[in-house]
């Protein structure tokens, strides 16, 4: 590409033909923006402005957004500005934030599928408990609890919910709403929220209680303590380096125990990276969290993450897979939602186009959208004490019929026990049920 030149885009282009440019110019554009060669980079910008569109349709729109993430890459090279553009980016109110979460659970199929498989599976393995306490490590939207009280069968048990989440106000409309709820429903209920980030959180202050039968629901959550562990290399010392090196080779418990009790102070690259000491797929961070969800001995705990590899740190790489997997979702959204839809459009860019932009601009800490395949999920969980719990069979059943009222394109498939939601034979969203052991 020659830099002198005016650089030309075909604009008559059939849907499929204008696809491949844009994955093209995509990929060329994350190459030139990792290698600083804005000048290129900014002639791949131009195009592929003149091939996408937020307005247009499901591969137009999430390469506007790509574009757009990659642009905000483009100023990490000029902190002032690309720090006012971050943050003014990233800052959502508490009405924006249970806007969108709803928007999301009521235009996709996704979050209702996984809130009815999680409640079948608490019903299922807490059948006959006296008292029941669930444990919620990050919710926003109310709905799943309201429909666990709504549809629970043989008699109300004592159901305690406790909700972790960063925002007080977050936290007392999400426990207005359950309280009104059971109340009308005359059900014997106790709302605890924790003020917390998932990342600061202090099992100490848990109201677990003797006698509780204790379930965990974590949907879509767990991998944002990725990002912790990211920045924890940066002032290790060699010594404590050794000490991670060796602790690879240890089970989970055993490393988070060694963490502590060393003061280990260690940055882990990405679990992708050739160059990180835990390569393995070990986190400090992620191995102590999971240790002490175990010592609470909980008799169900329901993980829900988005099945895709977007945790790399090779950036050309995230951008080639993001494509592929946000594409995805713009395109079932394409198969229900009208184009002109004021809700679809808040959707996707107040939250597909923010994770894209925190996958693509994002590094380190503020990296907190690393989503991880379940295959990697597994061997955290079964390392750190938990086994393995195999869904329900009506369960399954009640969600494959939901799903078919969105589309013939929506899937549920199950392998080793695990769930898959699927759009196309592409899984989205992976969901495995635990248990202490």
């Amino acid at each position: 590409m020659d830099p002198g030149l005016p650089y030309q885009c075909p604009k008559d282009l059939g849907r499929e033909q204008r696809g491949i440019n844009l994955a093209c110019h995509l990929n060329a554009c994350a190459g030139y923006v990792a290698a600083g060669n804005f000048t290129n980079a900014d002639l791949e910008f131009q195009c592929i402005s003149h091939l996408s569109s937020p307005d247009g349709d499901a591969i137009q729109r999430m390469a506007a957004y790509m574009s757009e993430a990659l642009s905000f890459r483009m100023f990490k090279h000029f902190p002032g500005a690309c720090e006012i553009i971050m943050n003014s980016s990233s800052r959502m109110s508490n009405s924006e934030e249970l806007l969108v979460k709803n928007l999301f659970f009521k235009l996709c199929p996704f979050l209702k599928v996984l809130y009815l498989i999680i409640n079948q599976a608490i019903a299922q393995i807490m059948e006959g408990e006296k008292m029941v306490h669930i444990i919620d490590l990050n919710a926003s939207e109310p709905a799943q609890w309201i429909n666990l009280l709504k549809t629970r069968k043989g008699g109300p048990p004592q159901l305690n919910i406790t909700v972790i989440h960063e925002k007080k106000e977050v936290l007392e409309q999400i426990g207005l709403q359950l309280i009104r709820e059971a109340e009308n429903l005359e059900f014997p209920f106790r709302f605890n929220p924790i003020v917390s980030k998932l990342q600061d959180l202090d099992f100490e202050i848990l109201p677990v209680k003797p006698g509780e039968a204790l379930a965990i629901s974590s949907v879509l959550q767990l991998h944002s303590l990725l990002a912790v562990d990211d920045e924890m290399l940066a002032w290790s010392s060699p010594a404590a380096l050794q000490n991670l090196q060796r602790a690879v080779h240890m089970n989970q418990r055993t490393f988070g125990e060694l963490i502590q009790k060393d003061k280990i102070n260690a940055y882990i690259l990405s679990p992708d990276s050739a160059l990180s000491p835990l390569s393995l797929g070990a986190s400090p961070k992620m191995g102590n969290f999971l240790h002490d969800l175990w010592k609470l001995r909980p008799k169900l705990i329901v993980i829900t993450e988005h099945e895709a590899d977007l945790n790399g740190s090779n950036l050309i790489e995230r951008v080639d897979r993001a494509s592929h997997y946000y594409g995805s979702l713009f395109d079932c959204l394409e198969s229900t939602v009208p184009r002109t839809s004021s809700e679809r459009q808040k959707l996707e860019r107040m939250l597909f186009g923010e994770e894209i932009k925190n996958i693509i601009a994002c590094e380190g800490i503020k990296r907190k959208e690393r989503h991880e395949k379940l295959e990697k999920w597994i061997p955290r969980l079964e390392s750190s004490g938990f086994g393995k719990i195999s869904f329900c069979q009506d369960a399954m059943h009640e969600a494959k019929n939901l799903l078919q009222n969105y589309g013939h394109g929506f899937k549920l498939r199950e392998e080793n026990g695990c769930l898959f939601i699927c759009w196309n034979d592409k899984a989205l969203f992976s969901i495995s049920a635990w248990r202490f052991r």
